[in-house]
């Protein structure tokens, strides 16, 4: 699936230049198969039951408006099912956490996304994932001003198998899309990647030297999602200075 690269650009010379999309520029698609992918959310976001309880992607509807009758915090649990396609939803174990990142969109976007669909991110590497949660845990600290505290993480990790528009190697030619805060350029060819039928971008974390993310718009490009450990980010009021991991001691022997 190729795909043009909306204001894009291109060296021509020495120079960089404004590219009209054409045929004749699209971005290469290639295959990644992550075995261990590495996504790590707060701790404070469960998996959502009713993805992990239902039987068949078709019936997540109608058990959803059932039990929300029932249980009006089911909704907010859930999300906005609205947003993602039928034939693209996904249940069974693990899937809350697959189906968080569709369902609960965060306006402000983020870098392949404007806030009206969601994205589900990525690392190849544990090292790259911390990197890159860090330095946005820290900006909405920042932002808000929260006084010292411990934040508990939960690290995932999950399979990743789809053909995916490759923007690795770009930096050069696609600054624009590499930028540290400004995700205007992203967003477009985000959003027009996945209006195309596009799975997903993967791309160089600009967190993490030599790391390596994905973005991916379809659930089903992800499988056996699974709580991998917990970690413990803590924040001094001005930034992130220590990131602990969080272990289980076994029983005392009677």
């Amino acid at each position: 699936m190729a795909a043009t690269l909306p204001d894009a650009v291109t060296p021509v010379g020495s120079a960089v230049v404004s590219l009209t999309p054409s045929p004749d520029n699209p971005l290469p698609v290639r295959r990644v198969h992550w075995k261990n992918a590495v996504r790590i959310i707060p701790s404070v976001f469960p998996p959502i039951d009713l993805f992990e309880r239902v039987a068949d992607p078709e019936h997540l509807e109608a058990v959803h408006a059932i039990e929300s009758a029932f249980n009006p915090r089911l909704r907010d649990a859930t999300g906005d099912l609205s947003l993602v396609p039928r034939t693209e939803r996904v249940v069974g174990p693990g899937a809350g956490y697959i189906m968080a990142a569709f369902t609960h969109v965060s306006p402000d976007g983020s870098r392949f996304s404007n806030g009206t669909y969601g994205v589900f991110y990525a690392a190849q590497r544990e090292a790259t994932a911390i990197a890159e949660t860090r330095y946005h845990r820290e900006r909405f600290m920042r932002a808000t001003e929260e006084p010292r505290m411990e934040l508990d993480m939960r690290v995932l990790w999950v399979t990743v198998k789809a053909s995916l528009h490759d923007l690795r190697g770009m930096r050069a030619i696609l600054p624009e899309i590499y930028r540290l805060d400004d995700y205007t350029e992203s967003q477009i060819l985000g959003g027009a990647l996945r209006a195309g039928g596009s799975s997903g971008v993967v791309y160089e974390s600009v967190r993490h030297d030599g790391g390596r993310c994905v973005g991916v718009f379809k659930p089903r490009a992800l499988t056996h999602c699974r709580e991998r450990k917990h970690l413990r980010y803590i924040w001094d009021g001005t930034r992130i200075t220590d990131v602990l991991e969080i272990k289980r001691l076994p029983a005392p022997r009677p």
